[in-house]
């Protein structure tokens, strides 16, 4: 057996536990009536894993909805299958036929990206994309008529409940799409003007024209409705209007108001700006506002019950006022358990890296948790750029930085929709490396995500080998059959298929690999709720190990080799532990001495190792 491999049995498993731990609905559930199955509702958030989608990018089941609704060519409707930038076709009902696929790969709970109406087509002239990725809002309250109807969001919804998975929709608060322009634009770059600089109160300046009388600012002990009531001419700092024919494009009807966003300019994503800017043009929002906070509590307390959503990803987290956090979380948490969703998992996007950054977001902004960061850079700085597992140590230490709780149900991955994908990375910082080298690494990268502390998520068409060219547009591949030249001359690992074809191989040696590893997650609570315990992070090498804590006694063992070398290393574990079982890799069969276990592991290997029981 490979040092990486597991029993042949365990590969069943996730089936089993998906038949046995979910009670199938034998029915389809009412729009916004009927709850999931028990069994399901009862799992906690650190008990998925999460397969995070594009739905356009993903299958496309109903070609009536590829314009998706709209007349004229692909600057009016948005789509073109053959650009990167534009609608390809995917929709919700690709989605629903692709269930069995996503279930096989071992993934409980799918996180779609937005789903909302948005505006079709935006950006300069010569520079125009669509919006098929889902951030550019005009409707929060349906899905995009690219995407499909509101019956195929609740077939969808329903078709995963009905198999004990949960459903995660990608959240926007911070801004909407882009409507609103300035008067003095496009004469005048319209970059960022500040509050001192321009304050609410004047015209231009502190020396302009008063405005705005009796407006205290939008500071905390401000943020009441009599304070921004006063708050009614919005051309403080540029002269923002609403372009003729989109005065009512928005909806709710309320966002269409200027008064409601900040108008300031583009965003530098420094400073004050961070908060404050438009977001790439983006209309961004005065969350201040206790209008706007009500406004957002509604229009998600409303998609919680009509489709019955399990959670919220949350975009933008670090670019909105931690006082609209506090209220917007609390209100939808409470809303979905008032509706029988106790476990309503909501996790926010702060792109920054440093751990204790990042642990602001649950102290003071309410999060339950915020996607990781700062173990995507470890992974990536240890497995790509050969830095020794000694930055483990620090990362896993910061965990008593955030909330209670917080770590163990941070959602960790090795890349994403923006970033790019971890073998994307690889093969940009080693352009020579071979294909089964770069294979272990991304699966090596998956072990670490799925029985390390936290809740791990799988970037869709990585358990396919995609490898994508860069960020961004570069790393949003197609699933079904791609026309993208830029898609399809990449070569993909563990397979002789391209983009060109439709990649949903369950032979993949990739997916296969994921599969393995969530089959042993789903069949040992441990290794999704254990107290995590590090080993072994080396100074200067490749190794590192940790425990999953068993709360009955006993413990598991978890050891990767970051490095392309064979390895043999002493291991601290409890003292209590005596035997070990292998589920995966060629386990020690006992110790070597109290508290120790020596371990040979193969290169780019690893292994799990279950002990004895032990009384606590």
């Amino acid at each position: 057996m490979r040092q990486n491999g597991w029993k042949t049995a365990v590969l069943g498993a996730v089936f089993g536990w998906i038949l046995a731990g979910c009670q199938l609905a034998t029915g389809p559930l009412a729009a916004g009536s009927a709850a999931p199955p028990a069994s399901y509702l009862d799992r906690l958030p650190q008990d998925e894993i999460v397969y995070f989608v594009l739905p356009d990018r993903f299958e496309n089941a109903d070609k009536s909805n590829d314009l998706g609704g709209l007349e004229g060519g692909r600057l009016d409707h948005g789509f073109d299958p053959a650009a990167k930038g534009f609608y390809h076709g995917g929709d919700l009902k690709g989605l629903t036929e692709r269930l069995d696929y996503i279930q096989g790969l071992g993934a409980s709970a799918i996180w779609i990206g937005p789903v909302y109406q948005n505006k079709a087509v935006q950006g300069p002239a010569g520079d125009e994309s669509s919006a098929y990725h889902g951030y550019w809002i005009t409707d929060f309250t349906r899905p995009d008529r690219h995407l499909g109807t509101e019956e195929d969001m609740h077939a969808f919804v329903e078709a995963a409940h009905a198999r004990g998975m949960k459903v995660y929709l990608d959240i926007i608060t911070n801004h909407s799409a882009d409507v609103i322009q300035y008067r003095e634009c496009p004469e005048t770059a319209c970059g960022y003007r500040s509050v001192a600089d321009y304050p609410y109160t004047t015209r231009g300046g502190p020396d302009g024209a008063a405005i705005n009388d009796g407006f205290m600012g939008d500071q905390a002990p401000f943020q009441t409705k009599e304070n921004f009531d006063r708050l009614t001419d919005t051309d403080f700092a540029w002269t923002p209007f609403v372009p003729v024919g989109e005065e009512h494009v928005k909806v709710p009807d309320w966002l269409n108001d200027p008064r409601f966003y900040h108008n300031r300019g583009n965003s530098t994503f420094e400073g004050e700006s961070s908060l404050y800017g438009d977001f790439f043009g983006l209309d961004d929002l005065a969350t201040e506002s206790p209008e706007v906070v009500d406004g957002f509590i509604q229009i998600y307390e409303d998609w919680i019950t009509r489709y019955r959503i399990d959670g919220f990803r949350i975009d933008t987290a670090r670019h909105v006022n931690p006082e609209f956090w506090q209220a917007f979380n609390a209100a939808v948490i409470a809303h979905a358990k008032s509706l029988g969703i106790e476990h309503f998992y909501v996790f926010g996007e702060a792109a920054i890296t440093p751990p204790d950054q990042l642990a602001r977001f649950t102290r003071t902004g309410g999060f339950p948790a915020v996607l990781d960061f700062a173990l995507q850079k470890t992974v990536a700085d240890v497995l790509i750029d050969g830095r020794p597992t000694l930055g483990f140590l620090p990362l896993f230490q910061a965990d008593d930085l955030y909330g209670d709780g917080s770590a163990e149900i941070a959602p960790t991955f090795a890349g994403n929709h923006d970033m790019g994908r971890f073998a994307g990375f690889l093969r940009t910082a080693h352009p020579d490396m071979g294909d089964e080298e770069m294979l272990k690494r991304v699966e090596l990268a998956h072990a670490l995500l799925v029985f390390a502390r936290g809740v791990p998520v799988i970037y869709y068409g990585d358990e396919q080998g995609f490898v994508s060219d860069g960020n961004d547009q570069l790393a949003r591949e197609d699933m079904m059959p791609s026309e993208v030249a830029l898609y399809n001359d990449n070569d993909l690992l563990g397979t002789d298929a391209t983009t060109a074809q439709s990649n949903f191989d369950t032979a993949h040696p990739l997916y296969k690999a994921i599969a393995g590893m969530s089959a042993l997650f789903h069949e040992h609570e441990a290794l999704r709720r254990g107290k995590q315990v590090v080993r072994l992070a080396e100074e200067h090498g490749g190794v590192f190990a940790f425990s999953r804590l068993d709360e009955p006694g006993g413990e598991y063992l978890v050891v990767l080799n970051m490095r392309n070398e064979a390895r043999e290393v002493n291991v601290l574990v409890d003292p209590r532990s005596q035997t070990f079982e292998a589920l995966a890799g060629a386990c020690p069969a006992q110790v070597a001495t109290t508290g120790v276990v020596s371990v040979a592991i193969e290169p780019l290997g690893w292994m799990v190792c279950r002990s004895n029981g032990w009384e606590n």
